[in-house]
């Protein structure tokens, strides 16, 4: 099985969407998230370390997608390992158990389960010699199964937006309503 990207055709096509509105704009953005995580954590804590980035709607949907806290902190360890889209981590399952503080069976275990759920895919990987190492890890069945509660998210939003335009106009207009009754040299009742 080739590591490119194995997302389905409309998840595929969300993700390239979102991707073409990448701008310089939002890059800036990213460096002011930066300093402000290195303001939050301490450069110190940033460079010694590193940050992992994963979307805060895996963090919140963790029930939808039939996680727990472990399967999470598995996801974490696999995406602290995922630096760029077609590199796909591959820690071994126990340097993943070591990390997280459960025997590599228990890590083994939990990510067949992910696998069998369509959250993650293990890729098997081979050395020169046709001996097995550690798997390659996927994320696009999580990607895939996030989007419709990406595209659900982003349609609450825009729709809470308008509701607060909304909102404005019509606390506006209402200035405006009293403003024009408001007659200066006028008799009070």
């Amino acid at each position: 099985m080739r590591l490119g990207s194995m997302l389905a055709k409309p998840a595929e096509k969300a993700l390239n969407n979102i991707m073409a509105n990448t701008s310089a704009a939002h890059k800036a953005d990213q460096q002011k998230s930066l300093r402000a995580n290195e303001e939050k954590w301490t450069p110190a804590l940033m460079a010694a370390g590193g940050w992992t980035a994963l979307p805060s709607l895996i963090l919140d949907k963790q029930p939808a997608l039939g996680i727990d806290s472990l399967d999470l902190n598995i996801l974490l360890q696999l995406a602290k390992y995922w630096w760029k889209k077609d590199d796909l981590p591959y820690p071994s399952k126990e340097t993943l158990g070591e990390l997280i503080g459960v025997t590599p069976s228990t890590i083994r275990k939990r990510i067949k389960r992910m696998q069998e759920e369509g959250l993650i895919q293990r890729i098997e990987r081979h050395d020169t010699k046709g001996g097995q190492q550690s798997n390659f890890y996927s994320f696009d069945g999580l990607i895939a199964k996030m989007l419709p509660h990406a595209e659900a998210a982003l349609e609450l939003r825009k729709t809470q937006q308008a509701d607060k335009v909304n909102l404005r106009r019509r606390k506006n207009i209402r200035a405006e309503g009293v403003k024009l009754k408001i007659v200066p040299g006028g008799k009070k009742k």
